[in-house]
């Protein structure tokens, strides 16, 4: 059942019982097949070594939830682990219960993101997307990410040629 907007949007940290919620939103954006380059559907059992990665206090990941209902996360992981010149660099990505899209928690989310950065030292953040994801790319404009590289063509999902995209926002 859907939720409307009056509900308050409550930005937290993961927890690992919110793992099944996680992945079914991102089960929808591999649906989709627009927003991720995922091809298969992953299970819970499958993505709890990649929850483990994640730190509060260094790579986060954020839960969006309204009243009980988990409706969106956020995560920020390293570019280039391993390498200490990039430590301030980070990739963010976000995705968002399909029944909720258009209702503003993409924007709660990064900006919840970006204002976290200095706490966990990250000056830069970057965004990877598939071109023809115009909501994430509206979304991150609306936050000045700039557009820092292109890679047109390099993506198949299902027979259907797309671009990747990088914006870039230098945090502080």
């Amino acid at each position: 059942m859907k939720q409307t907007k009056t509900a308050p949007t409550k930005i937290r940290f993961s927890k690992k019982t919110d793992l099944p919620h996680i992945v079914h939103i991102y089960n929808q954006a591999i649906r989709s097949n627009g927003a991720t380059g995922d091809l298969k559907e992953y299970s819970v059992e499958q993505r709890i070594a990649w929850f483990e990665k994640f730190n509060k206090n260094t790579y986060p990941l954020y839960i969006a939830q309204r009243n009980d209902r988990i409706i969106g996360f956020c995560y920020i992981s390293p570019y280039r682990a391993g390498r200490e010149a990039m430590a301030t660099v980070a990739e963010i990505s976000y995705y968002i219960d399909y029944d909720f899209h258009r209702e503003g928690v993409g924007t709660a989310l990064l900006k919840h993101a970006i204002a976290d950065c200095p706490r966990i030292k990250i000056k830069h953040l970057l965004a990877f997307l598939l071109d023809n994801n115009k909501q994430s790319i509206a979304i991150l404009k609306k936050f000045h990410f700039e557009k820092w590289g292109y890679f047109p063509d390099i993506i198949n999902i299902n027979g259907q040629q797309c671009g990747h995209v990088s914006y870039g926002l230098k945090v502080y």
